[in-house]
C-alpha cells in the first residue's frame, strides 16, 4: 500500500496467485521407497494405476472426509495433484477486503481528468487554489480517517469497522455526484478521503491477522493490485468526459457501487482471529483458524495467539501513550520513516510529471500516458506477488529502492548531459517507466504490509495509523511543493534528490528492516519483546 496520491494526477501502487507446480517424478526421485501406501510413493503411480489409488482409498476412507477444504487443498499438494491452493480459504475475504483499495484507486484517479469539467460547471475555472482545494482536502479527511482507525478497529474489530467506514465512501460519492455548489463538491471530497483513510489502515491490518503465514505476503499485495485497478477503470471510465462536460457526475455515481458491494461482502466475510481471541470469544477464533488456515493448526495458532495477547478484552484499551515504550516505539519509528522516505523518494512527482515527458515522445494524451503508467505499476505489483513470499519483505525493498535511484539518475543524465534529443527523450521515458515498476515491486507493496507484521496485537492498529499519518502529511507536502521546486531548480536536481532519497532508504532498510518472512505475527512480535528485554538486562 503503498501508495500514493497527488493533485491532479493518480498514483498506485498490484496480483492472482502464482505458485509452482512441484514436479512429481523429482519429488519421489529423492524419497525412500516405502514399504507400506505413503503419499510420496504414489505421485508417480497416481496417473498410471487406477487400482492403486482405489486400494489407497479404501485403507484410509476418512482421511479426505474428516478434513476442511483449507485441509484438504494442502493434502492434495503433497499427493502432487495440482498447484498449491493453501491460500484459497483465505482469498475470498481478502478480495472483499482489497475492495477497499480499489476505492482508493479509483477516487485517486477520478478527478485526474473531470476536475476541469467540474470547475467549468460549478463556476470556479482558472482558480488554482479552489481546483487544488477540491483535490487536496480528499487528504485532509484521509488523514483525519488514519489517525481514527486505531481506536475504532480495536472496538469493533475489521468486519464493522469496514464496513462502518463505507458510510462516508458512499455519502460522499453521491454528494459528490449530485453537487452544484463547491461547497458540496468539498464537503463530498471530505467525506470520501475519510472512509479512504480509514481503510487504507485497515486492509492490511486485516489481511495479515487472517492471512496464513505462508501466504501472508503474497495475499498481502492484493492491496496493491486493487489500487492499480481501481486507477485504470478511473481512466478508462474518464475518457468521455473529454466530450460530456457533465460526465463526471456519472463517475461518482458509479464510484459509490464499490462501496455496496464492501458493504455487503464483508457480512459474508470472517473476522480476525486474533482480534476474537482479544475480545474473548475462543470458540468463534478457532471456527474462523478451521475453515480459513486448517484444523490442524488450530490448537498451535490459540496457543501463540494466548502468548501475546490478553483474552479478558484489556488489550482493547492500548493507549497512544503505549507508542513511546519499547518495541513499539521502534516500530512506529521505522513504520513512520518507512512512508517518509517512500513520499519524499518522489513516487508523486515522478507520476505527476510523467504525462509531461511522454509528450516529449509523441503520446500527447494525458489519459494515455496515465494509462500506461497504470499498467507498469500493475505489472510491477504482479511481479511483487510472485517475490514477496519467496525473495522476502527486506530484499525486496532494498533492491526497489536501488532501482529506483538508477531510474531517478538515468533521468537525470538523459536531462543534463548533451545527448540527441531522441535518444535523451528515449533515456527519460526507460527511466521513468523503470521507477514506477521497481517501485511497485517492493517500495510499494512491503511498505503497507511489513509495518502491522512488525506492531504487536496489542499497538497494532495505533501504530498503523501514526504510520499512515505520517504517509498523508508527505504525500500533501510533495503535492503543495512539487511544481514550485521544478519551476525554481530545474527538473534535473529535483530529480536527482529522488535519487537520493531513494539510496538514504535502502540504506535503511538494510539496517532497521527486520525479515518477517514465513514467521507467524506471535513470533516476531515475541522475537521484538525479547530482543528489548535483553538489552535492558
Amino acid at each position: 500500500m503503498w501508495v500514493a496520491t497527488v493533485p491532479h494526477q493518480p498514483a498506485g501502487p498490484v496480483p492472482t496467485i502464482f505458485t509452482a507446480r512441484p514436479n512429481p517424478k523429482l519429488v519421489c526421485q529423492y524419497l525412500p521407497k516405502p514399504k507400506s501406501f505413503r503419499f510420496g510413493a504414489l505421485c508417480i503411480r497416481l496417473r498410471f494405476n487406477k487400482y492403486k489409488v482405489s486400494a489407497v482409498k479404501k485403507q484410509l476412507p476418512e482421511l479426505e472426509t474428516q478434513k476442511p477444504d483449507s485441509e484438504k487443498l494442502r493434502v492434495g499438494k503433497e499427493k502432487g495433484e495440482g498447484f498449491d491452493l493453501g491460500w484459497l480459504p483465505a482469498f475470498p475475504h481478502v478480495f472483499i477486503a482489497s475492495m477497499s483499495n480499489f476505492l482508493f484507486g479509483y477516487h485517486i484517479g477520478v478527478m485526474n481528468g473531470p476536475i476541469v469539467s467540474i470547475a467549468r460547471e460549478l463556476g470556479f475555472e482558472g482558480n488554482s487554489i479552489l481546483e487544488g482545494l477540491v483535490v487536496s482536502i480528499f487528504i485532509v479527511g484521509a488523514f483525519l480517517g488514519s489517525i481514527g482507525c486505531g481506536f475504532i478497529v480495536d472496538k469493533l474489530g475489521c468486519r464493522r469497522t469496514f464496513q462502518f467506514a463505507t458510510i462516508p465512501l458512499i455519502l460522499g460519492a453521491l454528494i459528490s455526484a449530485q453537487a452544484h455548489s463547491l461547497d458540496e463538491v468539498i464537503l463530498g471530497r471530505f467525506l470520501v478521503g475519510l472512509g479512504i483513510g480509514v481503510n487504507t489502515v485497515l486492509v492490511p491490518i486485516y489481511i495479515s491477522e487472517i492471512a496464513p503465514t505462508k501466504y501472508r505476503g503474497s495475499l498481502g499485495t492484493l492491496c496493491q493490485i486493487g489500487t492499480c485497478l481501481g486507477i485504470i477503470s478511473s481512466l478508462f471510465l474518464g475518457i468521455p468526459s473529454e466530450s460530456d462536460p457533465h460526465w463526471w457526475r456519472t463517475m461518482f455515481y458509479i464510484a459509490s457501487v464499490p462501496g455496496f458491494i464492501l458493504a455487503l461482502g464483508m457480512q459474508f466475510a470472517v473476522d480476525s482471529p486474533r482480534w476474537l481471541c482479544k475480545v474473548g470469544r475462543l470458540n468463534d477464533a478457532k471456527a474462523v483458524i478451521k475453515n480459513v488456515w486448517g484444523a490442524s493448526e488450530v490448537e498451535k495458532a490459540i496457543e501463540e495467539f494466548q502468548s501475546v495477547i490478553k483474552n479478558d478484552g484489556s488489550d482493547l484499551d492500548s493507549s497512544w501513550l503505549e507508542l513511546l515504550k519499547e518495541p513499539n516505539s521502534r516500530v512506529a519509528f521505522i513504520g513512520g520513516s518507512l512512508f517518509v522516505l517512500q513520499q519524499f523518494a518522489g513516487i508523486n512527482g515522478v507520476l505527476y510529471f510523467s504525462s509531461l515527458t511522454f509528450q516529449d515522445v509523441g503520446i500527447t494524451s494525458s489519459a494515455l500516458a496515465s494509462l500506461l503508467i497504470g499498467v507498469t505499476n500493475f505489472a510491477g505489483a504482479l511481479c511483487a506477488l510472485y517475490l514477496i513470499d519467496k525473495q522476502g519483505r527486506q530484499k525486496l525493498l532494498i533492491g526497489s529502492y536501488l532501482g529506483m535511484a538508477v531510474s531517478m539518475f538515468l533521468v537525470v543524465c538523459a536531462i543534463s548531459f548533451p545527448l540527441d534529443e531522441q535518444l535523451s527523450h528515449n533515456l527519460s521515458i526507460l527511466g521513468t517507466v523503470m521507477y514506477i515498476f521497481t517501485f511497485a515491486i517492493g517500495a510499494g507493496p512491503v511498505t503497507g504490509l511489513i509495518i502491522p507484521e512488525l506492531s504487536s496485537n496489542r499497538s497494532r492498529g495505533k501504530i498503523m495509523g501514526f504510520s499512515f499519518s505520517a504517509h498523508w502529511v508527505c504525500n500533501f507536502l510533495v503535492g503543495l511543493f512539487f511544481l514550485d521546486l521544478v519551476e525554481k531548480f530545474g527538473v534535473a536536481p529535483v530529480y536527482g534528490t529522488f535519487g537520493a532519497v531513494s539510496l538514504l532508504a535502502a540504506i535503511f532498510a538494510i539496517y532497521f528492516i527486520v525479515e518477517t518472512k514465513g514467521r507467524s505475527l506471535e513470533e516476531i512480535e515475541m522475537s521484538l519483546s525479547s530482543d528489548f528485554m535483553s538489552r535492558d538486562k
